[in-house]
Formats: C-alpha cells, structure tokens, sequence
C-alpha cells in the first residue's frame, strides 16, 4: 500500500472511533429513560475498532490511536519513519470527527457545548466522577499498557488468525468500562485531541495528559511484550508494513 492510501485509512478510521465513539457519549448517553449510559459507550468505542480492523487492517495495520503507534515501535513491529504520517493522518481524523459531531449535536436546541461538552477526556473537577489527577495518569498509563499487550499478543504470528480484531475491540470495551468514571477514557491522544480542541477551556488545559500518559503506557507495553514474546513474528495484515 502507498502512504497515501494507508494514511487515509488511518484518518477514515480515526474518524469512525471518534464519532462512534464520542457520538454515543454526546447523542445517546444521556437521552432521558432511553440512555445507552455507560455501558453503551463502552460497546460503541470497541464496535468502531472492532470494525475498523477488519475493513482497513488489510491497508494501514488499523492503529487509530498515536500511543498504539508509537507502542509497536517500540515493540519492533512499526518503522520510526512512519510514526508522524499516522499521528499526523490520526489527529486529523479526531479533529473531523469532532467537528461533524458539534455540527450534528448543535442541531438540538438544548444543546450546549459550555453544558454538555463533547465528551472531552477530564480529570479533578471535569472528571465524571470526580477522580483527581494522579488517579487519571495512572488509569491512562496502566490500561493503555494493557491494551498494546493485547493489540501485540493477538497479532502473533502463534495466534489463531482473523481473530485480533475481536480481542482488541472487546478490550477497548472493557478499559471503557473501567474509567468512564475517571477521566471519561483515552488511551488514545488523537481522540482526547478532537473534543478537546472543539470544546477549548478546560478540555485545552488537561489535554497534556492524555498524550503523555497513553503514549507511555503504550511504549512500556511494547517494550514488555516484545520481551515476552521475542521469537514472534506478526501478520502484516493487522499491525501493518513490516520493518
């Protein structure tokens, strides 16, 4: 694949992750008696991955998430010089996401961006359930750790094949589960970054942390399991272009 089309098809699916996603929190979430509620989101971000994977893995290697980039870099399995086309491709496709999201979302006439946000990742005071700082830096680094392990385990080569996409959306599922409540869920600087840079204010001001601790959570989780499992190779299909 060129860089053209596996650059597009990290920003197509980006969008998708972050309108999926995000949209479920702004449009369904909160909807009166009927609200999908946390669960619901949860399920929305791992159904975007889940069939993302599947539709652009063959292309890209369907990363979505700049700490999931630089986590296989990190694991050997991603080239340095193609780290700033994917962020680049990534941040973009939050960004456009985010902004059809508002578009849609200011349609209703209750809606308010300064009220009901745009599901902007927080913590203290903008966290949903109040958590502070130190316990979203943790939750961030910890989960997006486990998350490259499991995005690294499943594309081994001594995996079963054509299964990845299952186990990485529904672990993006749970690690939804886990910490909607404390800072709305990253793991991901790319979709903490579109909400962020729409909605401005806080959003803006906390938005350092959820680039610094998914991207180091994503690295350690690459270096870890490249220990692990140092004699496996991966498929090309799922992590993209080998070295």
């Amino acid at each position: 694949m060129t860089n053209i089309q596996r650059g597009f098809a990290e920003l197509f699916g980006t969008f998708w992750l972050v309108f999926g996603g995000c949209g479920a929190a702004v449009l369904a979430a909160g909807v009166p008696s009927v609200g999908i509620g946390y669960a619901g989101v949860a399920l929305a971000f791992g159904l975007t991955v889940l069939t993302m994977a599947y539709t652009i893995g063959h292309i890209s290697g369907c990363h979505l998430n700049p700490a999931v980039t630089i986590g296989l870099w990190a694991g050997g399995r991603f080239p340095a010089k193609d780290i700033p086309l994917y962020v680049i491709a990534q941040v973009i496709g939050a960004i456009a996401a985010a902004a059809v999201l508002y578009l849609i979302a200011s349609g209703n006439a209750d809606y308010s961006l300064a009220t009901n946000g745009l599901a902007a990742d927080g913590f203290g005071a903008h966290s949903p359930q109040g958590y502070s700082m130190l316990s979203g830096l943790v939750s961030e680094t910890v989960l997006t750790f486990f998350f490259l392990l499991v995005i690294m385990g499943s594309t081994d080569s001594r995996t079963p094949a054509g299964f990845a996409p299952i186990a990485i959306g529904l672990s993006l599922t749970l690690i939804h589960l886990i910490s909607i409540p404390v800072t709305n869920t990253s793991v991901n600087p790319a979709r903490s970054t579109g909400p962020a840079l729409i909605q401005g204010g806080w959003a803006l001001q906390q938005l350092w942390l959820f680039w610094v601790a998914p991207i180091a959570g994503g690295v350690i989780g690459g270096l870890v399991y490249k220990t692990l499992g140092a004699d496996a190779t991966r498929r090309p299909d799922i992590t993209g272009d080998p070295l």
